[in-house]
């Protein structure tokens, strides 16, 4: 009986790494003939596992229940997990700390002691800093992420109006969770804030699917974000080559256009001048802010002097 039980343990494991398992390789990976793989699979059938039969008879996949089932994780698979849910403890989305340390504590609980020994290891070797960013509701992904991979129009409230988009990606970028979707109304790409919008249902017609802006989700987000309707713009020399400097600026910081082998362009946007001067100095790299503005040259000229002083 004990054999038994490690073998259908062994077997569910297995049918979880979600791929199709014909009846021979299963047998073989079991060491068993596969009359007895198809007594196996019955076992775990009259357990609540839906395993469904592929290809006739001939195959096996291990489907999704009415309710979660038991899961079987290898040791890598299981730190994993638990490093996750305790970085999920200081996420920005709401209400999901305390969901995530119930479902720690449930995996702790059942870890054998030398992966306890791992995960308490890091946790004693690390420091998590909470999100200080706004919170969004977990309600609200879930009906983005729906939208997404349903390929359905969404209407949401925004601010004062009402938007009509074509959901492509969600994104979490720094502390803020973005919506990137193609606006209809506007005829184009925008980007949204995810805290500030509130879902209507039922969402609209289904859309057929876009190419991602600019190629890359991520690459316009962040182009969006420095560049956008910001009240202060400049563009500066930096006298380093493009991939170098691409690599010291934070995400949306600015855009990096090459020039040549040994300088790139910097554009860059914020809710002030002084904020850009101090964002260009906290690069670390030398730079001539020969296109101005005005504006930007005097804050750039204010911390010089204000440095000065401190010394």
């Amino acid at each position: 009986m004990l054999e038994t039980s490690a073998r259908l343990l062994k077997l569910l494991s297995l049918l979880q790494t979600h791929r199709d398992w014909s009846g021979a390789a299963l047998a073989d990976r079991l060491g068993v003939t596969q009359r007895t793989v198809r007594r196996d699979v019955d076992r775990l059938r009259e357990l609540g596992y839906p395993v469904h039969a592929t290809r006739g008879s001939a195959g096996y996949r291990l489907g999704a229940g009415a309710a979660l089932p038991p899961l079987l994780l290898d040791d890598d698979e299981a730190v994993a997990v638990a490093i996750g849910l305790r970085t999920a403890t200081a996420s920005s989305v709401a209400g999901i700390e305390e969901t995530s340390l119930r479902a720690l504590a449930k995996l702790e609980q059942v870890l054998p002691s030398h992966l306890r020994h791992r995960v308490s290891t890091l946790q004693g070797a690390t420091v998590r800093v909470a999100a200080t960013g706004p919170q969004v509701d977990p309600d609200t992904l879930l009906a983005i992420s729906e939208a997404v991979r349903r390929r359905e129009r969404l209407r949401f409230d925004y601010g004062a109006a009402v938007r009509t988009v074509e959901p492509h990606t969600l994104v979490n970028f720094g502390r803020h969770w973005y919506l990137v979707a193609w606006d209809v109304d506007r005829d184009d790409w925008r980007t949204f804030r995810v805290d500030r919008l509130t879902p209507r249902t039922p969402t609209g017609p289904k859309f057929r699917p876009r190419e991602a802006p600019d190629g890359d989700v991520t690459a316009y987000l962040a182009r969006r974000l420095s560049t956008g309707p910001w009240p202060a713009v400049a563009t500066v020399t930096m006298h380093l080559p493009a991939d170098e400097v691409a690599q010291r600026v934070w995400p949306g910081m600015g855009i990096v256009e090459p020039r040549d082998g040994k300088s790139c362009l910097l554009h860059l946007g914020a809710p002030s001048y002084a904020d850009l001067a101090w964002m260009v100095t906290a690069s670390g790299i030398d730079f001539t802010a020969a296109a101005g503005p005005p504006e930007f040259v005097d804050a750039l000229r204010t911390l010089g002097q204000r440095c000065l002083r401190a010394i």
